[in-house]
C-alpha cells in the first residue's frame, strides 16, 4: 500500500514536464503520458528490474521537434526521432567494448556544458513570446513555481512545474481566459490519439540524421543520472546490471516513443530526488509510477484539461526552466573545473555558443543541419582535433592553485 502511494507521489514529481514539452511541441500530452509509462516498463526489462529510474519526455528535444516539424512534418520528425534511438544504440555498444573512457573522449564537459547551455537559450525566445500572450498570468505562475522551488519542504519543492500550472489555470479560470468547452466535451475514457489511430513514421534520413547530433547531450544526461541514482539507492548500477544496459533500455524506450507518436524519452532526476527525500528506492515503486502514467494517458477528460492551459501560463513556466537548463550547462563546466584560460577552452565554448545562437545552418543537398545538433558536431570536432598546449595549460594550473 505504502508503494502504491509513494508510485503516484513520483508520477506527480515528474508529471509536470513530462506533459509540458508535448504541450510545447504539438504533440498530445496523453500520449506522452504513455509513451512515459511503456518507456519505463522497457527499461527496466532491459535492466533487470534492477535500476530505479522513471523515464519522462526530454527538453533537449523541444528546439530541434519544433524546427523538424515545420520542415519535415510531424510524422517526419517522429521518424527522425529513431535517430536517437540509433545513438544509444551505439554507445550502449561503445560501453560494453570500451568502457567510458570513450565517451569521456568524445564528450568531454569542455563540449557538453555548452550544448546544454544551447538548449536553454535556443528556447528562451519561445518562452517569452508565450508569456507576453498575458504577462500578470505569466508571472503569476512564474512567482508560484519560484516560491514552491525556494520556500518548499519535502516533495511539495520538487513540483514547482505542477503547483505554478494550477495556480495560473486557476487564475485564468476566474478571469475567463480558459475554454473548458473541450473538457466538457471530451470522453472520460480514451485512447490517445496516436495509439487509437496509429500509424508508422514516414521514415526519411534528412530528419533522423538532423536529429542524432542532439541526442549527444541526453546521453551525457543518462549517464550522470545513473550515477547519481547509485549513490542515493547506494547500489553500483554502472557495474550491475551495467551502464550498457541503462544506455540500452532508453534508447528502446526512445524506439518506442517514435513508433507510438511520443516524444523522445530521458532518465528523470525530478524522481531521483523525491527518492532521496523519501529514502524509497525500490524499484517496484518506479513501475508503479510508470503504470499511472498509463492509467492517467486513458483518461480523455484529462488530455483535454491539459490542452485547455493557456499558452501565458506556460510561459511563465518556461521562463524559469529555460533559463535553468542553461544554469546546468554552466554548473557542469564549473563542476569539472573547465579551464577558461585555456586558449582552446574559450574557442570550443564560443564557437559552439555562437553558432547556436546565431543560427548558423550547413546545407549539403537537401540535407541541412542546423541549431544545437550543428553546434554539437562542430564541438566535437573541435574537442578532437584542437591541439593541446600543454605549456599554457600548466601555466594556468599554477596561476589558478596559488
Amino acid at each position: 500500500m505504502r508503494k502504491g502511494i509513494v508510485g503516484v507521489q513520483f508520477l506527480f514529481v515528474a508529471f509536470g514536464a513530462t506533459v509540458l514539452v508535448p504541450l510545447l511541441v504539438g504533440l498530445d500530452p496523453a500520449t506522452a503520458l504513455f509513451t512515459a509509462g511503456i518507456g519505463t516498463f522497457i527499461f527496466h526489462l532491459v535492466t533487470k528490474g534492477k535500476v530505479p529510474i522513471f523515464l519522462g519526455s526530454s527538453f533537449a528535444f523541444i528546439a530541434p521537434i519544433i524546427a523538424a516539424s515545420k520542415q519535415w512534418g510531424m510524422p517526419g520528425t517522429l521518424a527522425g526521432i529513431t535517430g536517437v534511438a540509433l545513438v544509444y544504440f551505439i554507445m550502449s555498444g561503445l560501453i560494453k567494448w570500451q568502457g567510458r573512457r570513450v565517451l569521456d573522449r568524445l564528450f568531454p564537459p569542455i563540449v557538453i556544458g555548452p550544448v546544454i547551455i544551447l538548449i536553454g537559450l535556443t528556447l528562451s525566445g519561445s518562452a517569452v513570446n508565450m508569456a507576453k500572450e498575458n504577462w500578470l498570468l505569466a508571472m503569476i505562475s512564474l512567482l508560484t513555481a519560484i516560491l514552491v522551488l525556494t520556500l518548499g519542504k519535502g516533495l511539495i519543492k520538487l513540483v514547482p512545474v505542477v503547483c505554478g500550472i494550477i495556480v495560473g489555470y486557476i487564475v485564468a479560470l476566474c478571469m475567463g481566459l480558459v475554454d473548458v468547452s473541450g473538457v466538457a466535451a471530451a470522453p472520460w475514457f480514451a485512447l490517445p490519439p496516436s495509439i487509437a489511430h496509429f500509424q508508422l513514421p514516414q521514415f526519411a534520413w534528412e530528419p533522423l540524421v538532423y536529429m542524432i547530433p542532439v541526442a549527444i547531450a541526453p546521453v551525457i544526461e543518462h549517464i550522470g543520472d545513473v550515477y547519481v541514482v547509485s549513490a542515493v539507492a547506494r547500489k553500483d548500477f554502472v557495474k550491475d546490471p551495467g551502464l550498457h544496459r541503462t544506455m540500452l533500455g532508453d534508447g528502446l524506450a526512445c524506439l518506442a516513443a517514435a513508433f507510438f507518436g511520443g516524444p523522445p524519452v530521458t532518465t528523470y532526476s525530478e524522481v531521483t530526488g523525491a527518492m532521496s527525500i523519501t529514502k524509497i528506492t525500490h524499484p517496484q515503486v518506479i513501475r508503479i509510477a510508470a503504470l499511472t502514467a498509463i492509467v492517467f494517458s486513458v483518461i480523455g477528460k484529462l488530455s483535454a484539461l491539459l490542452q485547455s492551459i493557456p499558452q501565458a501560463v506556460l510561459g511563465g513556466i518556461m521562463l524559469m526552466l529555460f533559463g535553468t537548463i542553461a544554469s546546468v550547462g554552466i554548473q557542469n563546466l564549473v563542476q569539472h573545473r573547465v579551464d577558461l584560460n585555456v586558449t582552446r577552452n574559450i574557442i570550443i565554448i564560443s564557437v559552439t555558443l555562437t553558432l547556436g545562437i546565431g543560427g548558423a545552418v550547413w546545407s549539403y543537398g537537401d540535407f541541412t543541419l542546423s541549431g544545437i545538433g550543428l553546434s554539437a558536431v562542430v564541438g566535437v570536432v573541435l574537442n578532437l582535433i584542437l591541439p593541446h598546449n600543454k605549456e599554457e595549460e600548466l601555466e594556468s594550473f599554477k596561476r589558478n592553485n596559488n
